[in-house]
């Protein structure tokens, strides 16, 4: 499986068109995420640097805001970041978020999607994640990728992008 993980990221310069590798992992209300169990829905997959924080609560806030929108365009949405399935419940709780968030602490999944950077944070370099959005179609390939996210009008232009794809 670990030759399959590295399928996106080794793609030049993207994998755009590719089809992504089937995973699976575990995410908040005690169920298991499975990619293949989405097959005929668009997946976004959005990750985050870290649960609680400012611009991670705006950005789910901001999702949480279209998701019936996005269900509307056959578009099921899930978060994802290193934090504890703890974390994540209580961080889903709190903003009420209808999806579900999966918790990857080993990284696999950050890995697959090549999101992990150098970052400055208080003028020392840390690991961790870029701020990045995917979009795998209803056959299960990446349509498209956001890195480097600004969490300002990012939700309204991933609905954008599915909207347009119906």
């Amino acid at each position: 499986m670990s030759e399959n993980l590295n399928t996106i990221n080794n793609k030049a310069p993207s994998a755009l068109g590719c089809e992504v590798p089937q995973f699976s992992a575990a995410m908040t209300s005690g169920a298991e995420f499975q990619l293949s169990a989405y097959l005929g829905k668009k997946v976004i997959l959005y990750f985050y640097p870290k649960d609680n924080t400012p611009g991670c609560t705006t950005e789910s806030i901001a999702f949480r805001d279209i998701h019936s929108q996005l269900l509307a365009k056959n578009a099921v949405i899930f978060g994802i970041s290193r934090d504890s399935l703890r974390s994540h419940e209580g961080f889903k709780s709190k903003l009420e978020l209808q999806f579900e968030l999966i918790s990857d602490p080993d990284e696999t999944l950050c890995l697959m999607f090549n999101v992990m950077k150098m970052k400055n944070m208080y003028g020392k370099q840390v690991r961790g994640i870029e701020r990045s959005t995917f979009i795998i179609d209803e056959a299960g390939k990446l349509v498209k990728e956001w890195r480097g996210v600004k969490v300002a009008d990012h939700a309204q232009a991933v609905l954008d992008f599915v909207s347009s794809q119906t």
